[in-house]
């Protein structure tokens, strides 16, 4: 492969499309080509907005009253609780910018000053204009209407009050200056006087209903507290009664009184133990009294002196053991006797003990019971008296309730009008059109998928354009030789010289002497630049070949009428020789090989040995091959010769051939591991050069080249 080796170090590396650097020069620079078109967008949107400022909009006045709100309270007496004063806080603020936009003070603004018979406001008595009446007319076709809504007149007067309503609330802005209580309220329409009358009016009926609010406020606690005053009285009533009653039918007691039957309760329970005690002593001794079945048994259970003398004197006698049996049994009674006695002792005691008991809980559940039905009475006596005295003080602060607010300052009838500011919006309207320009060039530039300048060209593919021709202004393809002749020092002339410039100086070691010229699709240009550097070529006492590669088409006999029928393809297979396939047209200066129908496959002809043998021939026979090769994109065979040329021409029409393409045609070269010497870009249009603001960046077709060029 000739190509491959020979151009290497001649093309910088494609650039990385996915780079999302902003490239702020190449901006800038499509804004300054688009420089008229932002003109213009922006000259329109200047027009259109000084026909509405002065022409159209409807001037407007603008006045602010301003209301400042007093947070000192001046009651007689502290009635903050009962009709709620203002503080001060963000919130209450807020608040009270809220009531000032309220729809229920806008609607007493509407009463008062009848603005429903206003035309500015209601817009059922302005005459409509013809667009408004198409609209209204729609408007009316497309919404559906009940007829009992068309018929009602007090619903349409509650409609229409409403829209007045809205139509001042849509007028009407307020505002807090902040870090203070300070309010301005803000009216604009089309009248002065009426603008500072509104503003006025806001305020003052604000401040009016800020009292009213205060007095019905008053009014209904004065109520709510007379009736609570009278609830209160009878309960109080109530709860004495019970008190009274209770007392009445109750022994009279007291907390001493319960503590001395607590007394007399623990004295007899002490008497109890006590009692309980003796009685289980003589129940013990009776117990052994009637165990013991000795004498002395019995004389140690009795214990009794008398007993104890007779068990002394003996009881061998029977005198003195009846005596002793007498005895024991006199002291066995008597314990019982003790023993009866003290169980009665200590019942008696139980019982009074419980009598006293029961007394205690019944007198403490008594007290209990007074206890709380007098600390009921103290509590509604207590609330009584104070609703009472709440009473007495709302009573006496009724009649002079002050509002929480003030006038500041009264509206002003303002000397001129507020909008349209004019001006401003001739400012806004170039500073808008100027946007929209730019946008629009932009979107322009970047939705453009064409080529238009070298640089582009040379960005999105990443190899060098060699070669920009213009269109050459000949009105058929066998008149571009012609204007060439004609014309040596055109610019198209010219612009081929260059091509051929840097095609020579492509490769300094060894210039390239096979040259293919291919395109991605017809028409861009590739064949006439083949024919011009062929004849350009020649001009320099070369000796040049060029040859029809693309032999389906066979576009150069369009150019040389009189070429011989047989062609490459005739001089490959042998059917005659080179010398009498040439053909050597009169002013040309190079032989031309052309093309011819065959029904062998092209690209198997370019493929062959045949072919590879004939190139190398040519090339001891001419100094320069230039091999015009059919689009890339179409078929291979431009690929296929490729492999037999030093250099390769790619032309790119301008402002025609879609990006997308040129990358296909790219992708197909580099799958095939050959590059391209450089690119052309051909059929520049002056005047499209202008139009889009490049004729100034490039000498050969803006005003630079005119001094050098023919036209």
């Amino acid at each position: 492969m000739h190509m491959m080796n020979q151009s290497q170090s001649n093309f910088s590396a494609p650039r990385d499309e996915d780079d999302d650097t902003i490239d702020l020069g190449a901006l800038i620079g499509t804004l300054w080509r688009g420089k008229l078109i932002i003109a213009a967008v922006t000259l329109i949107f200047m027009l259109l907005a000084g026909y509405y400022a002065y022409g159209v909009a409807v001037p407007t006045y603008r006045s602010t009253a301003v209301v400042v709100l007093d947070t000192k309270e001046d009651s007689i007496v502290d009635l903050q609780a009962v009709v709620g004063g203002f503080s001060g806080d963000s919130t209450e603020v807020n608040t009270e910018v809220e009531v000032l936009r309220s729809r229920g003070l806008a609607g007493k603004v509407v009463d008062r000053l009848n603005l429903i018979d206003d035309p500015e406001f209601n817009g059922k008595l302005r005459e409509p204009s013809m667009i408004g009446g198409m609209i209204s007319g729609l408007r009316g076709v497309l919404t559906s209407r009940t007829p009992t809504e068309e018929l009602d007149p007090e619903l349409q007067k509650t409609k229409i009050r409403d829209s007045v309503v809205q139509a001042l609330l849509n007028k009407v802005s307020v505002s807090n200056i902040r870090q203070s209580l300070v309010f301005n309220v803000t009216a604009e329409t089309e009248s002065a006087v009426k603008s500072a009358l509104i503003a006025n009016t806001i305020v003052e009926l604000y401040i009016l209903n800020q009292i009213e609010v205060k007095f019905e406020a008053t009014e209904k606690a004065t109520e709510w507290l007379s009736n609570r005053v009278s609830e209160l009285q009878i309960e109080l009533e109530n709860a004495e009664k019970k008190v009274s009653d209770f007392t009445a039918r109750t022994q009279l007691v007291s907390i001493e009184g319960l503590q001395a039957l607590e007394r007399q309760i623990k004295e007899l329970r002490d008497r109890i133990d006590g009692a309980a005690l003796s009685r289980q002593a003589l129940e013990t001794r009776l117990a052994n009294l009637e165990a013991a079945q000795t004498p002395v048994e019995k004389r140690d259970a009795a214990q009794d002196a008398a007993l104890t003398r007779i068990f002394s004197n003996g009881l061998s006698s029977d005198t003195n053991q009846t005596a002793f049996d007498l005895r024991f049994e006199t002291v066995v009674n008597r314990v019982r006797s003790d023993l009866a006695r003290s169980s009665q002792q200590l019942e008696a005691l139980r019982t009074s003990e419980s009598e006293l008991a029961a007394q205690l809980a019944s007198q403490g559940q008594d007290l209990i019971a007074l206890q709380q039905l007098t600390r009921e009475s103290e509590a509604t006596r207590l609330l009584y008296e104070y609703f009472l005295t709440r009473l007495k003080e709302t009573s006496a602060q009724e009649g002079i309730q002050k509002a929480d607010s003030r006038m500041l300052s009264n509206s002003v009838v303002p000397n001129a009008p507020s909008a349209p500011k004019k001006s401003q919006i001739i400012a806004l309207a170039m500073i808008l059109g100027a946007m929209v320009g730019s946008g629009l060039v932009l979107l322009r530039e970047f939705r453009t998928r064409t080529f238009r300048t070298a640089t582009e060209l040379e960005h999105h593919t990443g190899y060098t354009v060699i070669g920009q021709i213009p269109l050459i202004p000949a009105r058929d393809r066998k008149n571009t030789l012609k204007y060439l002749e004609d014309k040596p020092t055109s610019a198209a002339a010219e612009a081929i010289r260059n091509l051929r410039t840097s095609l020579m100086l492509s490769n300094l070691d060894k210039k390239p002497q096979v040259i293919v010229s291919t395109s991605s699709i017809p028409g861009e240009g590739k064949t006439t630049v083949s024919l011009s550097l062929a004849k350009f070529l020649s001009g320099l006492g070369k000796s040049v070949l060029l040859v029809e590669g693309d032999i389906r088409r066979r576009t150069l006999n369009e150019y040389f009428p009189d070429m011989p029928r047989n062609g490459i393809a005739s001089v490959l297979n042998g059917d005659v020789k080179f010398a009498d396939a040439i053909h050597r047209p009169d002013g040309f200066g190079a032989d031309v090989l052309g093309g011819e129908k065959t029904n062998v496959n092209a690209a198997d002809i370019f493929s062959s040995d045949r072919f590879k043998a004939f190139i190398s021939e040519m090339r001891d026979q001419y100094d320069f091959i230039i091999i015009d090769t059919p689009p890339v994109l179409v078929v291979p065979d431009a690929r296929i010769i490729s492999q037999n040329a030093d250099a390769i021409l790619f032309s790119v029409k301008w402002d025609s051939t879609n990006k997308g393409l040129v990358e296909e045609a790219m992708r197909f070269f580099h799958n095939s591991n050959q590059r391209i010497t450089g690119l052309v870009l051909s059929q520049i249009d002056e005047k499209g050069m202008k139009r889009y603001g490049y004729g100034g960046e490039y000498g050969a077709y803006g005003s630079y080249g005119k001094g050098y060029y023919d036209s």
